[in-house]
């Protein structure tokens, strides 16, 4: 077994473990520390698959920022509330059969597929062609992704202003 394919196996034990963890745990605050685990170990995959780039987005964004932003939910809300906030998982008897049947439709669709041994070489740098094409192709759908940002922190400031 290769040293890319113990890292993958590790990498994906430490996903599932964690995204397990997530739904299953009592404690709200806990459930967003391992959801950044799980979103660092997705980016740590990003990484075994030559995507620097998409690794640096995803610990940036998602397991930096997005998870800051709950986190700074949960601490505003137990604030207001008074008390602490725990999630209870209702239905995950349902939740789990709905799994494992969507891992049977992959597993289904993969049984029959031949991978190739080798991954194909990459070819000039990637993260300076996705820039390019940001800023030249798709740049009209980067200023409007701005603008409807620059909207969103608009709105949160006039809905987290006090009350007069």
């Amino acid at each position: 077994m290769t040293a890319d394919a113990v890292a993958f196996w590790c990498l994906a034990v430490v996903l599932v473990g964690s995204a397990l963890a997530v739904v299953l745990t009592k404690n709200l605050f806990h459930a967003v520390l391992w959801l950044a685990l799980a979103l660092t170990g997705t980016a740590g995959v990003f990484l075994l698959l030559d995507a620097e780039f998409i690794a640096a987005v995803q610990l940036l964004l998602y397991a930096g920022g997005i998870v800051t932003i709950v986190v700074f939910a949960i601490v505003v809300t137990e604030r207001l509330v008074g008390e602490r906030i725990s999630q209870t998982s209702r239905r995950i008897a349902g939740g789990a059969v709905v799994a494992g049947g969507v891992l049977a439709l992959i597993l289904n669709a993969v049984r029959g597929q031949v991978f190739p041994a080798a991954r194909p070489e990459m070819v000039g740098d990637l993260t300076r062609t996705v820039g390019e094409t940001v800023m030249t192709r798709f740049v009209l759908a980067f200023e409007l992704l701005a603008v409807l940002m620059l909207a969103a922190l608009m709105g949160a400031i006039y809905f987290a202003r006090p009350d007069d």
